[in-house]
């Protein structure tokens, strides 16, 4: 087999599998190895594509879906330039075509030899692998299908043409890497090593649509988020406002609703905020268009990490990238906790105002701010109505009414979180429900 000829798919996460299976399917009848070596070799490599298999929820025709999930995951010259813009111009083209041919030949390789050559008949379970559980750790089921389907139409492939036509198509659809097959990411420091992007893999299905009421302030995010991903200008968007109205959901729907669209999240938390120039770095030439998510932000007035967060948003010499916007959602308006000693220090200060531009001037940054207030009592009523309708509540508008006011007085008074735990709990009870 030709894969030390490959050029683009060279240097590929995974695989040491492929080059054991090579290596057996080129020395399998040679008479040089022994035997029992390569046997055990081949079930090491059967052990391995199994693991990788389960752990993904992939089924199938395993080797072929292996052999996929090294191309979409390959982060290389030509798959990262036709993500989100589809198939490209230039000699790229030819050298990935001749990459493309090698793979072309591995899909259709022929394992009735190498079975025979070294009597083992148990490649041929990873020929239709049943997975029982359809589930994975790694991958979300919706990722976990389309790299499924994509590898059998990478198998049905008449030549190498049309596997690169597919293969293009993939690219340009959802993307290739870690960044392309998943929406959303946190930052984790392995033990001992470098800062990583992390898929975050359970992500939970808000659409805007299920977020009863503020019109104005979800038009306000949707009309800032539409412009980021169509690369008009837009905005760092601060979301803020009383507990339970909605802004955590807000943006967890707006992912949802523009993740096609090839906008992309990566949540980080306010100790991770020194890690934010390496973030950037690794996201700024992809093209995708990623939002930093800080959720709850604040800080109090001994904290200083709001000034690594000033830094990146527009105060450093780097200018920051046309595809990395942030939002953040907090209960306060100005982020930073301000008291009356504060005050008091400033009647000390000979320059009053620097301390107060200080504290400010974070806030300022953000170019969008969105008011979620707390529903009044009408309001309230209206978002347990829509939610206990969707639920499928069967009970009387009145009797419904007087339980969400009684559940409210003790149970975090009124808000959309507040109506969505009493409608919870509502379908919890077998009387309840229609």
């Amino acid at each position: 087999m030709r894969t030390n000829e490959l050029m683009l798919y060279k240097n590929m996460d995974y695989g040491d599998i492929l080059q054991d299976m090579t290596f057996l399917m080129e020395n399998h009848g040679s008479g040089y190895y022994n035997t029992e070596d390569l046997r055990s070799l081949l079930f090491e490599c059967v052990n391995e594509l199994l693991e990788l298999s389960v752990s993904h929820g992939f089924e199938g025709n395993l080797w072929h879906t292996y052999l996929t999930f090294l191309l979409v995951n390959d982060e290389n010259a030509y798959s990262t330039s036709c993500e989100i813009v589809g198939e490209i111009e230039g000699s790229i083209n030819e050298i990935a075509l001749h990459d493309f041919g090698i793979f072309k030949e591995l899909f259709d390789y022929d394992f009735s030899g190498l079975e025979k050559d070294l009597g083992a008949g148990c490649i041929q379970v990873l020929m239709d692998y049943k997975n029982g559980s359809r589930t994975g750790k790694i991958f979300n089921r919706r990722v976990r299908d389309r790299i499924c389907t994509l590898a059998k139409a990478l198998g049905d492939a008449a030549d190498v043409e049309e596997f690169k036509q597919r293969m293009t198509q993939f690219y340009k659809e959802f993307g290739v890497g870690k960044l392309g097959l998943h929406k959303a990411f946190r930052i984790e420091h392995p033990e001992g090593g470098d800062m990583e992007v992390v898929p975050i893999t359970n992500i939970a299905h808000v659409h805007l649509d299920d977020l009863v009421g503020y019109e104005i302030a979800k038009k306000k995010l949707i009309d800032n988020t539409e412009a980021f991903v169509k690369g008009r200008r837009a905005n760092n968007c601060l979301l803020f406002g009383d507990a339970g109205t909605g802004k955590s959901s807000s943006i967890k729907a707006i992912l949802n609703q523009y993740y096609d669209q090839g906008l992309r999240m990566i949540e980080v938390y306010k100790h991770q905020f020194k890690d934010l120039n390496d973030v950037i770095a690794q996201i700024k030439n992809r093209n995708y268009k990623f939002i930093i998510y800080m959720d709850d932000l604040s800080f109090e007035e001994f904290e200083i990490e709001y000034k690594y967060l000033k830094a990146v948003i527009e105060g450093g010499l780097e200018r920051k990238p046309e595809n990395v916007l942030i939002y953040a959602t907090s209960n306060r308006r100005h982020l930073i906790r301000e008291t009356f000693k504060d005050k008091a220090d400033r009647d000390e200060e000979l320059h009053t105002n620097d301390t107060v531009q200080e504290k400010l001037s974070l806030v300022a940054r953000f170019g969008v701010t969105i008011y979620f207030g707390s529903p009044d009592k009408k309001e309230f009523q209206e978002i347990v109505r829509t939610l206990a309708q969707r639920g499928g509540i069967d009970m009387p508008e009145e009797e419904l009414l007087l339980e969400a006011n009684k559940w409210e007085l003790s149970h975090g008074g009124l808000s959309g979180r507040t109506a969505q735990q009493f409608v919870d709990y509502l379908m919890g009870q077998d009387s309840g429900r229609k």
